[in-house]
This record gives C-alpha cells, structure tokens and sequence, in this order.
C-alpha cells in the first residue's frame, strides 16, 4: 500500500538570486513562481511555504516579444469615479520597472492565504545592487532565450 508524503513544516530558509536582464518576462515569471512554491524539491507538498526567498535584479532591462512593448497595457483603478489609470509597458518599465516582474508572478500564485505570504517572500530591484548580501543567496542562471 503506497502512503502520501507530508511535509512537516520547514524552518530552514533558502536565498536565490536571479538575474532577470535579457530574460523573457512570462518565461522568467514561470520559473519564480515554480521556485516559490518549492516544486523544484523533492519534498514538495502543495499546501506548505517552502521558505524559498528569491532577490530578482535588473528588473527594469526584462524583455517582452513582438509589439507587447507598446500594445500590452497595465490598468489600475482607484475606485473613486474618473481614476482609471491606463499605461503601457514600457512607460511603466521607464517609471516602475519592479512593478511589471511583481504583477507577472502574482498572477502566477495560488489566491489565498499561501499566495500572499508566497508573494512577500520576493525581493525585486531594478538595479544590480540589492541589500541581501548578508544572507549568502545561490545564484540561478535561467537560460530561457
């Protein structure tokens, strides 16, 4: 008779650093999404945190295919009458480049209670430099070109 595995809960934390320049953004999104949930491990359980943190940088030189640059468009709506807010991507990339890489993996994420505490545990910047040195993050090549 075979047994389901259940993963007790983790309390060792694991640090990844990916670089995002030159990266496709769905391809890339997919692929922090997947690390995310822990279903690289062995011991993957769907409804446990695996305490993965991944620091994402260069986020403002991500690429997008064919005309997305131009045509994909980002709204967002206060809730009050005459906030709609329409920008386009790379309008966005020059104003808030985390912001496109943040939106393409929360999509990705389960909604509820996992998804949001997944989400917190990404660190985006847009620059090389980012503050978790202390933490010793592994390095991740993602050859998706």
């Amino acid at each position: 008779m075979n047994h389901t595995y259940l993963q007790k809960t983790l309390n060792k934390q694991k640090w990844y650093l990916i670089d995002a320049k030159n990266q496709r953004l769905g391809r890339l999104s997919t692929c922090i999404a997947k690390l995310l949930k822990g279903k690289n491990e062995i011991t993957y359980t769907p409804h446990i945190n695996s305490k993965i943190h991944i620091i994402v940088i260069n986020a403002q030189n991500v690429m997008v295919t064919g005309q997305k640059k131009y045509n994909k468009k980002y709204v967002r709506h206060s809730g009050k009458p005459g906030s709609l807010k329409i920008e386009n991507f790379a309008n966005l990339n020059k104003r808030i480049p985390t912001r496109i890489i943040e939106h393409a993996i929360k999509g990705m994420l389960p909604k509820n209670k996992l998804g949001r505490q997944l989400f917190r545990q990404i660190n985006i910047y847009k620059s090389e430099q980012h503050p978790h040195t202390a933490q010793k993050p592994e390095t991740i090549t993602i050859n998706l070109l």
